[in-house]
């Protein structure tokens, strides 16, 4: 047996031990209350699938900045990243990432990610996670709730109220913080103002982040393909959360939100530097500068206590959303001609914008009938979104006094896909159905949702395709759920169902389009592709004690009729070009189990009072079932394991992460692939709250300085690849927070 592989069985069995040491009673963990995954307020207990919850505290004592720090202990959720400029990517659950997943801020939707050649990345990093009081993490295919986009789950993000902050007695509050990050040298520094009275109350947070490029173990310097260090960076954003709550009685609430965000990075691209060996040309300089930004304003209503024969509760919310991401390169080159070396300058924009208006409502009805009771929620969604993309560019030639939008292959401007208009249309019903004096619960649910896109081919994309075809699409899906929950005695449960999923034919797939003449290909639209789909099995035991609590589960899902962009179908027999279209050709099939658990240690003994432990693990297989190939998408088996030690004003904890062989992967273009290989990592957390509303955070992450490649970090590389620590982690760092209350 390997090392690590002996690291992830004792940290198991140390998890699984103080889990079943400790007596009965109220959970620990299970009690937390969420809503995603029901759309109604529920113990973690009592939900009929795998739901993950990360309130504010736990942000705070794990110094959580990014997206990677978030789901740093939650083995089966990974964050992609990509090395040298763009970084993070998107969320995975269970193997399924990018537009497959559904984030939402506050019920709405973030924007979506797109992804074309190698100066274009919009991804889907939109949130400041300082804003927000937890995230909720729905695994699996969760379409009967949310329609499409959730068919590989859906990460909730849910951002404070001045309720959060303000208590009888206290009407008024103001905190600040301020941090420092090791592995980008980075600060930050957040303040938040809270306001309220009889009725009204008010919350304003602002915070601003720089840093540097996040370090890793790589040793190659110096410039062009064989660098490992990553690119020099500075990275800078900026957020604002403002609400005004409204409360004319106790059981009506109206909110006004604005939520903006911005990011922007530059990056010196000493990677790119050097002989193109395709061209001939010598890249002498290459700089990155990209801004992504995201605002919302939402008019908010929650009643209360109606007493109306259709609904007890209602919630509704109107919004705008307003997304943009902007990318600037500029390459200086030098270009042989007539036999000396001209100046070459070239200058690339791209723009990807999303505006979305939308109208959710939710309504909630309870009642019984004989033994029976019902809890019914329902609810309408639509949303309305225009896409527009656009890459833009000239060539300047100093020494010719050339300048041109020619660069081959493209003319600019140029659009890869028109302006889209989609439509969303959906409506929910779900039932909570208890029996057995509350030891059963059955949760039968099901959503219709029709998607329409409307094309709109400009002056723009048709300079470029002259003779594509665009069209429309007009889709309606039907997605069912059914789970059901078992307290079969005492503080153990069992749950299990069934969920549908489904993702709507993307806007860029039905209608992209764009001509190479020089490299000899065209890519055309595919009015036929239809949604891919989900079908998932899942089912669990849980415990929730006083003073313990765990969740053993495994699930099986099969995909149909994944979306292949831009696959090769033939050769055009007008033009000799040849042929790529999107077309539905993958099925796929997912499958693993996943444990969750944690004990207070005064259970054992009452000398180990303050102690406590927790610890997580995630094992998945999934492969191509058309090819029989390992899905690159899967993580190796993961772990972690927690020891805390807590006090009034202090405490510490000592986590451990660990993963094994990442050895299930297809080939790469060069053979067999990199698998990278197993690790046990330890982290150590303290806090110290020193003085009355003050409180000390720090973290020392990879305390051995270990050089190791994060599960699910490493892209299909060869196994023999010169540059693969560009892919490590970073090595020893320090996190420090300091965050006063008044």
């Amino acid at each position: 047996m390997r090392p690590t592989s002996s690291s992830l069985c004792l940290a198991l069995c140390l998890a699984s031990n103080a889990v079943l040491a400790a007596p009965d009673s109220a959970p620990l963990d299970l009690d937390r209350i969420v809503v995603t995954a029901t759309r109604t307020e529920r113990a973690l207990a009592d939900v009929p699938g795998s739901v993950d919850v990360i309130d504010r505290a736990r942000m705070d004592a794990l110094l959580v900045r990014t997206l990677d720090d978030l789901f740093r202990y939650e083995p089966g959720i990974t964050v992609g990243s990509s090395f040298g400029r763009f970084g993070i990517s998107d969320i995975r659950i269970r193997g399924l990432g990018g537009n497959r997943v559904r984030i939402q801020t506050d019920g709405i939707a973030v924007p979506d990610a797109f992804a074309i050649g190698s100066f274009s990345n919009a991804n889907r990093n939109f949130v400041d996670l300082d804003t927000l009081k937890r995230v909720e993490v729905v695994r699996g295919p969760t379409s009967s709730l949310y329609g499409s986009d959730a068919l590989g789950g859906v990460v909730a993000f849910v951002t404070r109220d001045p309720g959060d902050y303000l208590s009888a007695g206290r009407d008024a509050y103001f905190g600040a913080k301020f941090g420092v990050e090791g592995a980008s040298e980075g600060l930050f520094a957040g303040s938040t103002a809270a306001f309220g009275g009889a009725r009204w109350s008010s919350l304003v947070t602002l915070s601003h982040r720089q840093g540097k490029e996040t370090e890793n173990k790589g040793e190659v310097g110096g410039t062009g393909p064989a660098r490992t260090q990553p690119n020099p960076q500075a990275t800078r954003g900026h957020s604002v959360l403002g609400k005004l709550v409204f409360e004319p009685v106790a059981a009506q609430r109206f909110e006004l939100v604005v939520d903006a965000n911005e990011d922007d990075v530059e990056t010196d691209v000493l990677t790119s530097r050097g002989l193109q060996a395709l061209t001939g040309a010598t890249n002498t300089r290459v700089l990155g500068d990209d801004h992504q930004s995201r605002a919302r304003v939402a008019f908010v209503h929650h009643a209360d206590r109606l007493g109306w024969a259709p609904a007890d509760s209602i919630d509704w919310q109107l919004y705008r959303q307003d997304s943009r991401t902007t990318q600037d390169s500029v390459e200086l080159r030098l270009v042989p001609s007539a036999g000396r070396m001209l100046r070459d300058r070239r200058e690339r924009e791209f723009r990807f914008d999303q505006r979305s208006v939308g109208l959710q409502a939710n309504a909630r009805k309870a009642f019984d009938t004989g033994g029976v009771g019902h809890e019914i929620a329902y609810g309408i969604d639509v949303v309305r979104t225009r896409t527009t993309q656009k890459r833009d560019g000239r060539r300047i030639v100093p020494d010719t006094g050339l300048v041109t939008n020619v660069m081959l292959p493209d003319v600019f401007p140029v659009r890869d896909f028109p302006i889209s208009d989609t439509t969303q249309a959906a409506l929910y019903v779900q039932d909570e159905i208890t029996f057995a004096d509350g030891a059963v619960r059955l949760v039968p649910a099901v959503r219709v949702d029709h998607y329409r896109l409307a094309p709109d081919a400009d002056a723009i994309f048709r300079e470029d395709n002259p003779r594509t075809e665009v069209v429309g699409l007009s889709e309606t899906s039907v997605s069912p759920k059914i789970g059901a929950v078992w307290t079969f005695t005492g503080d153990w449960s069992v749950h299990g169902g069934y969920a549908r999923g489904f993702r709507a034919p993307p806007y860029n797939d039905v209608n992209i389009g764009f001509t190479n003449v020089q490299f000899g290909y065209t890519a055309i639209p595919n009015p036929d592709l239809t949604s891919e789909t989900s079908d998932g099995l899942e089912l669990g035991l849980r415990y929730a004690g006083k003073r313990a609590y765990a969740s053993l589960g495994g699930y099986y899902t099969e995909y149909d009729d994944f979306i292949e962009s831009t696959r090769f179908v033939g050769i055009d027999p007008l033009t000799g070009l040849m042929l790529y279209q999107s077309q539905n050709v993958e099925d796929a099939r997912i499958r693993g189990i996943e444990f969750k658990g944690g004990a207070s240690l005064d259970a054992i003994a009452p000398i180990l009072a303050g102690w406590s432990l927790r610890g997580a693990a995630a094992w998945s297989r999934g492969e191509n079932r058309a090819s029989g190939e390992a899905l690159e998408s899967i993580d190796p088996l993961t772990a972690t394991l927690g020891v805390a030690f807590e006090r009034a004003r202090w405490g510490a904890e000592l986590a451990g992460r660990f993963a094994g062989r990442r050895d299930r992967l297809p080939d790469s273009s060069a053979g067999a692939s990199f698998e990278s290989p197993g690790y046990a990592l330890l982290d150590l957390y303290a806090h110290w709250a020193f003085a009355p509303g003050t409180r000390l955070d720090a973290g020392v992450f990879n305390l051995a300085d270990r050089k190791v490649w994060r599960a699910g970090a490493v892209p299909l590389i060869a196994a023999g690849s010169a540059t693969r620590d560009r892919y490590t982690a970073p090595g020893r760092n320090v996190s420090l927070s300091l965050a006063i209350d008044f």
